[in-house]
């Protein structure tokens, strides 16, 4: 493998664990994360990154690898080097807030699932974008998924009227609901998700009701 050229990137690390949330919750992955502000953070050129993700594919089995972190797509360039040099044995998912759907239509051809997730909080622009890049997904041929994070305090009207959105966007996208549950010797959930779920299948039929594997096994 040619190390030139290359781009780099601050990483929280390429750990291996559980995907927490999404459509492929419960499955081992390889996670690429990039750093957030309040993480320990290591430079990684795209070279080294392709050997470490080649290293741990051989010792280990894996169902796929996720990009994801804070903001992955604003390291485009970065992804694009070490995928461009590297045919990953095992399928490629990128997690993203979905707030740059113009890099994500860059990205998809080395993507076999774009998923955006929606956790509801800030402007109602952060939606918006989430849906424009369910739609820059879809547009280039990229099996697509929305996961929406309702918060207690987040209405059945909101997360409805997002999924009526979303199948208008694409009618391939796969939503996954994650209802916020308490942690505790038994979860809970009340007879509102049933009902909510009812409603959001009458408009999108691809959608189901999923809980969240939380941390430390869980990971994103």
């Amino acid at each position: 493998m040619n190390d030139a050229p290359m781009a780099a990137a601050a990483l929280a690390g390429v750990p291996a664990g559980i995907q927490a949330q999404g459509v492929w919750t419960g499955r081992r992955q390889l996670f690429v994360r990039f750093a957030g502000e309040a993480e320990t953070a290591t430079m990684y050129t795209s070279a080294a990154l392709v050997r470490e993700l080649e290293k741990q594919l051989t010792r280990s089995a894996f169902h796929s690898i996720c990009i994801g972190g804070r903001d992955p797509l604003a390291n485009l360039t970065f992804l694009l080097m070490a995928l461009d040099a590297m045919q990953p044995p095992v399928p490629m998912m990128l997690d993203t807030d979905g707030q740059r759907p113009e890099a994500l239509a860059l990205l998809a051809p080395h993507l076999d699932l774009a998923q955006v997730t929606v956790e509801f909080v800030g402007p109602d622009a952060m939606v918006t974008h989430a849906l424009e890049t369910v739609v820059a997904a879809a547009a280039a041929g990229c099996a697509h998924a929305l996961v929406l994070c309702p918060r207690d305090d987040t209405s059945d009207g909101l997360v409805l009227r997002t999924i009526e959105k979303t199948h208008n966007a694409s009618n391939e996208t796969q939503v996954v609901i994650h209802p916020p549950v308490q942690g505790g010797e038994q979860l809970m959930l009340d007879r509102r998700w049933a009902s909510l779920l009812d409603q959001a299948m009458a408009m999108h039929a691809d959608t189901r009701l999923v809980l969240r594997i939380p941390p430390p096994a869980g990971l994103r």
